[in-house]
């Protein structure tokens, strides 16, 4: 073998180990000190996929049409070859927009709570006129519950405060409360002027949250977003939160006790009836009719609006995922895009009956000690129901 030969095999030779060992150098560098890759812990730009995220538009739809153009405005991904359409403006100066009248084509025979709704779907900025900067401080909430009342719906605020809604210290829990309102509508019936008792309220118990817009059923969604942001400035370090309406009865303690018990597993936690495979009603005189000008497809699996429990931490990542979709006129529908938004399933707790019990165990005390949550019941029925479940003579 000449030497020159010889040189050129000794060359490849030390050329192969010197990369070998750069190699290997490199993929050690991109271990971090615990044992975790780099590569593994950024940041990833996922591309939705399932039933409700399509890739497909749907031109009749306008909230199809703006949500496709939000979500390729946000994911490179999807952005790439479909730059070019107008990305929907979410904010700023909450004024109805005339203009949408011409986007659905059926707007003109729209009920007046559906148009309503699409003129102003593009607002999510309300002046907040009534705050409570101060519930928060101090002691970390173990359970917040944000109860959605009506300005006139006194009687029942009292019924919760006296019951299931008492804040303080609940065995090893500290429990607040607050309730969130919008303005009185003028456009759903004759209300005399109750501006004065509600700063009576206001002052004497310190839980209320007022919103400058109109309390309608459609801006039920608009009062969970501002919560949720409301949520992140004024109290980002509660641990749980409750939130349904302020006609359901809740069984505190069974929830502080299965809290209790799901401590590890808590951070995507959010608990309810979960409704699957549901699809938008049609017919124009139901309460949740959503016509197809409006919205096509399928709903994803969410939380019926009456009660749910969702952690402290995905709460203020539901809110900033609300800034992803579009607000849409059902409310529990509305978080249930939210979370698949965030890949986040919703967990079935069979003590939650937003459809209520049978008719034989209303009034049975002892059969709610094994539930959650019940939905529609009267200050009442709040009322004895709670001191009934807490009657030491009770036996079950």
């Amino acid at each position: 073998m000449s030497l020159i030969y010889k040189k050129i095999l000794l060359w490849v030779l030390c050329s192969s180990v010197a990369n070998l060992l750069l190699y290997t150098f490199l993929s050690l560098s991109s271990t971090s000190p615990g044992g975790t890759s780099q590569a593994r812990v950024r940041p990833r730009v996922l591309k939705p996929d399932g039933v409700f995220w399509k890739l497909s538009l749907d031109e009749s739809a306008l909230w199809n049409r703006l949500q496709h153009a939000l979500d390729r405005a946000h994911n490179p991904i999807l952005r790439n070859g479909t730059a070019g359409r107008a990305v929907p403006r979410l904010g700023g100066r909450c004024q109805p927009n005339p203009g949408v009248s011409t986007r659905v084509r059926d707007f003109n025979t729209l009920p007046r709570r559906v148009k309503d709704f699409v003129a102003s779907m593009h607002c999510r900025e309300y002046r907040l006129v009534v705050d409570q900067p101060g519930l928060c401080k101090g002691e970390r909430p173990t359970l917040l519950l944000a109860i959605k009342s009506q300005v006139a719906n006194f009687e029942n605020r009292q019924a919760i405060r006296e019951s299931w809604g008492r804040a303080g210290r609940i065995g090893n829990a500290t429990v607040k409360r607050v309730f969130l309102l919008g303005r009185q509508d003028p456009g759903s019936g004759h209300f005399p002027d109750l501006t004065g008792l509600l700063e009576l309220e206001r002052r004497r118990h310190g839980d209320l949250l007022l919103w400058d817009f109109k309390d309608a059923f459609f801006n039920l969604t608009l009062k969970d977003v501002l919560f949720l942001k409301w949520l992140g400035r004024r109290c980002p370090g509660a641990r749980y939160v409750f939130k349904g309406d302020d006609d359901v009865f809740l069984n505190t303690e069974a929830l502080l006790g299965h809290l209790e018990g799901r401590s590890n597993e808590s951070r995507d936690l959010f608990l309810g009836q979960v409704i699957r495979h549901a699809a938008p009603l049609r017919k124009v005189k139901q309460k949740y009719y959503v016509p197809e000008s409006l919205y096509v497809g399928g709903y994803p699996a969410y939380v019926g609006g009456g009660g749910m429990v969702y952690s402290g931490d995905l709460a203020l990542r539901l809110g900033r995922a609300s800034d992803r979709v579009v607000l849409f006129p059902i409310d529990d529908v509305y978080m249930g895009m939210c979370l698949e938004k965030l890949g986040v399933s919703p967990t079935e707790h069979p003590g939650f009956r937003t459809f209520d019990i049978s008719e034989g165990d209303r009034d049975n005390p002892c059969v709610y000690r094994s539930l959650v949550l019940v939905h529609r019941r009267t200050p009442g029925e709040i009322i004895r129901l709670w001191k009934r479940m807490h009657d030491p003579e009770l036996k079950c």
